[in-house]
């Protein structure tokens, strides 16, 4: 608890400058969303097991040839999930989640994958498994995600890590879909910050271990604390990379700044890993803005 209140007042404290570095500078921010679908798409499938890479990913949305064969279900994969992460950003602005969203969200991230199962909630028998979890019963998908989404508007005024934290952790543990939820999950957790006024996070394949360690911990023992944290590191990631563009500093890599500074680089990773300094993670690479 202490831990995500104390990084809740440092995501206070980055929002509030974000907002004053922010004012009349809307091209720039419009550019740093345009840069990061590619990331968002890669970062997402690849934790679903898309084999993409990230330069893969940012050459078919530019609808440049790769060098290899690629199936057209990884093809329609990064192009579907690219229309989806990009319509949230207007759309989350206008109107509030909602489970006609949802669906229309998904059947956008399965058109011409799934057609049979795009836009609509497990029923009948379609049973799924998460590792070594059995999704709910599908006659109970409906009510759960009605309950979940009734407890998320229902505390507004709650600290907005441990909100969308716990209504990703349910929103897997129902697991609505026959396909696409993870996906979906995390392009929510987008929906709502942005319409909460905070700005996008983008959970890296990089993490993926820990994330899935997150589940465990819901699915096991009703705790959030992983998923937390994950969130938390993640809003001020977001910021950070931001906050160097739009303060205008001079963005160099973690490895050239401890050049600079005759300072540990492993030392400054493991705090970069921390978010206890106002470094943040770019195509891959360790960055950090200097004034």
């Amino acid at each position: 608890m202490a831990k995500t209140l104390n990084i809740f007042a440092k995501i206070h404290s980055l929002r509030k400058r974000y907002y004053k570095a922010a004012i009349k500078k809307e091209p720039l921010l419009k550019l740093l969303v345009e840069a990061e679908v590619a990331e968002q798409v890669y970062n997402s499938n690849a934790i679903e097991n898309s084999t993409l890479t990230l330069e893969e990913t940012e050459k078919i949305l530019l609808q440049i040839d790769l060098d290899r064969y690629i199936s057209e279900m990884e093809l329609f994969e990064a192009k579907n999930l690219a229309r989806v992460v990009s319509y949230i950003y207007t759309k989350a602005k206008e109107q509030e989640l909602s489970l006609e969203i949802i669906l229309f969200l998904h059947k956008t991230l399965l058109s011409n994958i799934r057609d049979d199962v795009a836009g609509r909630f497990r029923n009948n028998d379609e049973w799924v498994r998460v590792a070594n979890h059995i999704a709910l019963d599908p006659k109970q998908v409906l009510e759960k995600l009605e309950e979940m989404l009734i407890q998320y508007y229902s505390t507004p005024n709650e600290n907005i890590i441990k909100r969308v934290a716990l209504l990703h952790l349910t929103f897997e543990h129902i697991h609505p879909f026959v396909d696409g939820n993870g996906r979906i999950g995390r392009v929510i957790n987008n929906y709502l910050l942005i319409r909460e006024g905070f700005v996008p996070i983008n959970i890296k394949f990089i993490d993926r271990k820990l994330y899935y360690d997150a589940f465990n911990e819901f699915d096991d023992r009703g705790k959030a604390s992983i998923m937390e944290g994950i969130v938390g590191k993640a809003i001020t990631n977001s910021y950070h990379k931001r906050l160097a563009y739009l303060e205008r500093m001079e963005i160099v890599t973690l490895a050239e700044y401890a050049k600079r500074k005759k300072i540990s680089h492993s030392n400054l990773i493991n705090k970069a890993h921390r978010q206890t300094i106002e470094a943040f993670l770019e195509k891959g690479v360790w960055k950090i803005g200097v004034l």
